[in-house]
């Protein structure tokens, strides 16, 4: 079975957004306390109080991208505590740059912005290891669990009692399956389970009835339905999608109809929103590091042969847009006079300069004006040539999918060794799991494994 990324039923449902609303009221309480340090009067002006309703957006928008309101098993873990970390950080830089670029930096005590968010990241910690020892002694006392029975094929009914088990705190447990057809390979001799003939009246006494059956059995599912008529208990059904190639699928509510996401882009929203603050304020940091570096090797590139600094390619992006891409100059400029090809980067003709930035990756700085540009995202799949994107999107499954979300510099295929003259289905591979497991905690960790891993690529030349 294929769940969605932050399963939330029942009891879990609740204690979620009560943690969501302890972190809000962290935010504003922690601006009415760092005001008083560092004021030592409780009479805030106008602008600080619009100051703090922002943070709170901001934070709404931030924390559950990181995987920050995920089950974590009513326990304060390390990990947990370094995602709020870096979320509270990540907030102070955006409220930064929106006083940046609103100039109204100014008008706001650095040491009150300082406090506030510090002492907002003390607060959820502090909550957290306060309600968590409670909360996992309420879920493991049995409070707001469902009885389930399934209906359905072996295989289909086993994937739904396997994730069960290992989400124990969902607070549902398989009492029973009604199984449709034979068991070869003794998927359910752990559950207590009977043949079921469709047409059957069924009775239960299960608070809940899941359908465990393939979309291509939807007869079975509305016969299956009709012998429920009678029950009085929740009834679902669980689609068993397990030959479908499927791309951060969830269940979304469109104009009143419910529509099966079978292969979305997970940046919509606010996730499309922290994903651009995330590129510009990185972006703009990290162009602003590295302008030095960018100055010599534009002067390498001048001195070294002649023609333009920056080489610009068309590459395809977004929703399959082509963009212009930039590099610094690696070869000569009549190199590709005859056209281009896939792969033979070893047999490119290239400057003595333009070897030394190609292996060093130095040829690829340019790109961060791309990112601050909105052409591309730090991190993201790689984006290919348009003629090669025309062959290989007949060639290869699900190729076009990588264009769901911004092209990258780095990104999970590249800190996978899959980067340069490498096998492609395996980089398409790496790409799609990125997109099915988009966070900015994944961002964070693909940028510092690109870093710690060095720039020097051995398929570069």
């Amino acid at each position: 079975m294929h769940h969605h990324k932050r399963p939330l039923q029942g009891f879990d449902a609740y204690t979620t957004t009560l943690v969501r609303l302890v972190d809000l009221a962290a935010v504003l309480v922690a601006g009415w306390l760092a005001y008083i340090v560092r004021f030592g009067h409780l009479d805030m002006p106008e602008r600080y109080l619009w100051a703090l309703p922002l943070g709170a957006l901001v934070v709404l928008l931030v924390l559950p991208n990181l995987g920050i309101y995920q089950s974590w098993r009513g326990r304060v873990r390390g990990l947990l505590i370094l995602r709020l970390l870096f979320g509270y950080f990540f907030v102070g830089a955006v409220l930064a740059l929106i006083m940046f670029l609103s100039k109204s930096g100014a008008d706001f005590s650095r040491l009150w912005v300082t406090f506030w968010i510090a002492g907002a990241c003390l607060l959820s910690i502090a909550a957290r290891a306060a309600a968590y020892p409670v909360l996992n002694r309420l879920r493991m006392s049995g409070r707001n669990r469902r009885s389930v029975m399934l209906v359905g094929d072996a295989h289909s009914c086993a994937t739904a009692v396997a994730h069960l088990e290992r989400h124990p705190a969902a607070g549902f447990d398989v009492r029973r399956v009604l199984m449709i057809g034979g068991d070869p390979g003794h998927e359910l001799r752990a559950v207590p389970h009977e043949p079921y003939r469709l047409g059957d009246p069924i009775d239960h006494d299960e608070t809940e009835v899941w359908i465990c059956l393939p979309l291509s059995r939807g007869d079975a599912v509305k016969d299956i339905q009709a012998s429920l008529s009678l029950s009085t208990g929740n009834v679902r059904y669980m689609p068993d999608m397990a030959d479908f190639r499927l791309i951060n699928h969830n269940v979304s509510n469109v104009a009143d109809l419910f529509l099966l996401d079978l292969s979305c882009s997970p940046m919509s929203g606010g996730a499309r929103l922290l994903k651009r603050a995330e590129d510009i304020v990185l972006s703009a940091l990290i162009l602003l590091l590295i302008s030095p570096i960018l100055l010599a090797v534009a002067l390498g590139v001048r001195l070294s042969s002649p023609g333009p600094i920056f080489y610009r390619q068309e590459r395809v992006g977004l929703n399959g847009r082509p963009f212009e891409m930039l590099k610094f100059r690696s070869m000569p400029t009549d190199v590709e006079r005859h056209g281009v090809q896939w792969g033979g980067a070893r047999d490119k003709q290239v400057t003595p300069f333009g070897a030394f930035i190609r292996r060093t990756s130095l040829d690829e700085l340019p790109q961060f004006i791309n990112v601050l540009k909105g052409d591309m995202s730090i991190v993201g799949p790689r984006p290919e040539r348009t003629v090669f994107v025309e062959r290989f999107k007949h060639e290869i499954p699900g190729y076009m999918q990588k264009h769901m979300v911004k092209a990258g510099i780095t990104g999970w295929a590249q800190i996978n060794g899959w980067r340069g003259d490498t096998d492609l289905a395996k980089r398409i591979e790496c790409d799609l799991w990125y997109i099915e497991n988009w966070s900015v905690w994944l961002d964070v960790k693909i940028v510092f494994l690109t870093v710690f891993k060095g720039f020097i690529n051995p398929h570069a030349y």
